[in-house]
């Protein structure tokens, strides 16, 4: 059986001030070769991950450099050819100076970009599946949810086993192996925009987000309450403080923690947020080494709870 193909994309917007208020603006793309309307995305790259080609095809078509808000979904569809094309989409929020500074020139790919009063927008939609997809984002705004931020939670990468040679866990390093799957991580985690890095004092856990730490320019927050220690010895108050001020603050943020203390992570971000418990926290946090899963959340409401949730077992 021949493999889908994998395509992703996003669904930018911008709200543009005037007299009368705001309007929700949304960009179109029309495609020189297809001569169709349609939102940007693309194919993947070898080894790529859906949230990396996302931004990578949205910057490539548009000129727009984004990081992705809260996931709208997948869309299917049979290609010409009888093939299956399966293309995953992210709202993306574009700030004004993105817009301005944007490099774009018509070309042989993109003939026009188009930014469209979000009333307007499936009426030039040229597919049936697009205009399903943005009624799924036309019933986040309708519910403040399209405006968002995100809360990493993500396991350390593969460390060295307990041993004579490493007699304090809180010590263990990262395997060679471990090293690569930290590099690995940088592009998707920078997907999603992180405005800062919190990690366990731990040295595998601080190791992990070391090269996202350097990519971004941004230091690590090492904190005692989110070791595996302060969870063994039964101390969560840290922890609670730790992911109350996160949710207080609403911007996008990585948490690196180990394996036992994530469920707990997770119901906290739950608690906080008012958000109903359920399986769903369960199956988040079970992350293989250097997996991770992202929690949406409003920023108007945070209160409302967890939108969505995308998790990502890294593939070796």
């Amino acid at each position: 059986m021949t493999k889908p193909v994998l395509s992703a994309g996003t669904v930018c917007y911008r709200r543009v001030k005037h007299a009368a208020g705001e309007t929700l603006m949304v960009l179109l793309v029309h495609r020189t070769k297809q001569r169709d309307v349609s939102f940007p995305k693309g194919k993947l790259d070898a080894g790529e991950s859906m949230p990396q080609a996302a931004v990578r095809e949205t910057v490539e078509e548009t000129g727009l450099q984004v990081t992705l808000g809260i996931n709208l979904g997948m869309i299917h569809y049979t290609l010409p050819t009888g093939g299956e094309k399966m293309v995953q989409y992210w709202a993306a929020e574009v700030a004004e100076e993105s817009v301005h500074t944007s490099r774009f020139r018509p070309n042989s790919e993109i003939s026009a970009l188009e930014w469209v009063p979000a009333a307007e927008v499936a009426s030039k939609l040229s597919y049936k599946a697009d205009r399903q997809l943005f009624k799924v984002f036309q019933r986040l705004e309708a519910r403040d949810a399209i405006d968002t931020f995100s809360v990493v939670l993500l396991r350390h990468a593969k460390a060295e086993p307990r041993s004579a040679d490493w007699p304090t866990d809180h010590m263990r390093p990262l395997t060679i192996a471990g090293e690569r799957q930290a590099d690995t991580l940088v592009p998707t985690l920078v997907a999603f925009g992180a405005k800062r890095i919190y990690s366990s004092t731990a040295t595998r856990c601080v190791s992990t987000v070391e090269p996202l730490s350097e990519y971004l320019g941004k230091k690590i927050r090492a904190r005692e309450g989110l070791s595996q220690d302060a969870w063994d010895a039964g101390e969560t108050h840290e922890l609670r403080r730790i992911v109350g001020k996160v949710v207080r603050r609403g911007s996008n943020v990585v948490v690196c923690t180990h394996r036992p203390v994530l469920p707990d992570a997770a119901r906290e971000l739950a608690l906080a947020t008012g958000s109903l418990p359920g399986d769903y926290l369960t199956e988040a946090a079970q992350l293989p080494p250097a997996g991770f899963s992202v929690f949406h959340f409003s920023r108007k409401h945070p209160g409302a709870g967890v939108l969505c949730v995308e998790t990502y077992p890294l593939k070796h």
